[in-house]
Order: C-alpha cells, then sequence, then structure tokens
C-alpha cells in the first residue's frame, strides 16, 4: 500500500528524529516546516522525508499544505512532538484497506504525568460533547493521529487553516456519512512545550476556533440551498 504521513512541524528539532524513525518502512514522511527557526527542516530533510515549506501560520495550514504534497491513495497525520508514535498507523490504514471505516481516528490513552494536562482534557471533552450533538457521532477523542483515503480528504473541501482544521475534517466526514472509527493509542509527555494547548488560553483559542467550525451548515445543506 503506499501511504505518505504528514507530519506538521513547528520547532521541532529534538522530536525529529524519534518520529522519523518510527515512519512504517516504506512509507513516505512529509514534514510541513511551519515556519521553524531551530533547523527542524534541515533535520528532517537529513533524515529522509520530504520536507514542504507553509509560510501561513496555523496547525490547518500546515496539514492542508501536507494533504495537498501527499500523492499515495491513503494520507495518514500524525503530530511531530513524540507524543504519538506514527508506527501504530498500519493498523489504522488496514482498517481503511480492509473497508472497514472511511476515517480512523487515534483516542490517546495518557501514558505517565503530564502527557495530557487538565485543561488540555477538559477543552477536548467539551468538543467531543459539541460534536455528537453537530453530527451524532459519540467519540471520546479529537486527536491528530488519524488516516483516510486522499482523494476523499480533498473532496471534503477543508477550509480551516487553524485549530479548527481536525474537528472541520470529522465534521465533514460526518455529514458526507463516512464511517467513523477510533483506537485507542499510548499519549506520551510530548517534546517541548505545546504551540496549542500548553496554556489555558492556548486551549480555549483553540475551543473558539473549534466552535466556529461546529457552527457551520451541513455541506449538503448548502448545496441543497444553491440548487
Amino acid at each position: 500500500m503506499r501511504v505518505d504521513v504528514v507530519l506538521p512541524c513547528l520547532d521541532e528539532a529534538e522530536a525529529l528524529p524519534w518520529v522519523l524513525e518510527r515512519i512504517p518502512p516504506g512509507w513516505r514522511a512529509i514534514v510541513v516546516d511551519n515556519g521553524s527557526t531551530d533547523g527542524s527542516a534541515v533535520i528532517a530533510r537529513g533524515l529522509g522525508a520530504s520536507v514542504v515549506h507553509e509560510e501561513r501560520r496555523g496547525f490547518g495550514a500546515a496539514c492542508h499544505a501536507g494533504l495537498l504534497a501527499a500523492e499515495a491513495e491513503y494520507v495518514c497525520f500524525c503530530d511531530c512532538d513524540a507524543s504519538l508514535d506514527p508506527g501504530l498507523l498500519t493498523g489504522f490504514v488496514h482498517q481503511l484497506a480492509d473497508g472497514d471505516s472511511d476515517l480512523v481516528l487515534g483516542r490517546r490513552r495518557p501514558q505517565g504525568r503530564g502527557a495530557w494536562p487538565p485543561h488540555a482534557r477538559a477543552g477536548n471533552l467539551a468538543l467531543a460533547r459539541m460534536l455528537g450533538r453537530r453530527t451524532g457521532l459519540r467519540l471520546r477523542d479529537l486527536g491528530p493521529l488519524r488516516a483516510a483515503r486522499r482523494e476523499e480528504l480533498l473532496a471534503l473541501d477543508l477550509t480551516d487553516r487553524r485549530s479548527g482544521y481536525p474537528l472541520q475534517m470529522v465534521v465533514r466526514a460526518a455529514d458526507a456519512g463516512w464511517r467513523v472509527t477510533e483506537v485507542d493509542v499510548p499519549y506520551l509527555p510530548r517534546s517541548g512545550k505545546s504551540k496549542v494547548t500548553g496554556t489555558w488560553r492556548g486551549t480555549w483559542q483553540a475551543v473558539r476556533d473549534m466552535r466556529t467550525v461546529l457552527s457551520e451548515r451541513p455541506m449538503s445543506a448548502v448545496a441543497g440551498a444553491a440548487q
């Protein structure tokens, strides 16, 4: 199977070797440098990854640049901070290939103190509940470790370029009738400080971004109104 793994990256020089050595053999790692100043891009390229530069700051901007650069049938996403093991994505892709799911998400199970700060966990729980009310999906996490088919992802026409990108992917997948499943994955203490959930302020800014996504009308309703 041809698989590309998108790794959004902002100053992750310390974590990159650990992450890239866990990319499954034969898969392509696409490191999307989002303005790093610590030499992350040079390190990634030296370790054999394809490097894409995305000047527009934002988690969604980096993820989508990686999706546009991907060429494989299957595309996976993974944080580049050593909190999640990309080697676990093999099981995700097998679920897709076997027809058991259209979008596979990793449900984070924290390993050790500090892996998932209380404010970040509270924000994630609140969003999962709002997602359930909006889509009917009963998910327990909206984690960044995930996999789907490239063409189907592109067809979702994702527009968020900030913290709402992962949620918008799930919302639009649900609106399109995708089968969305969760798989438990270990969640390790990240390397360095989170750019999004490292503080209460950052967490709730992300929550606000995601509330905007949840307020979107379903794509089917928008299409129907245009006809």
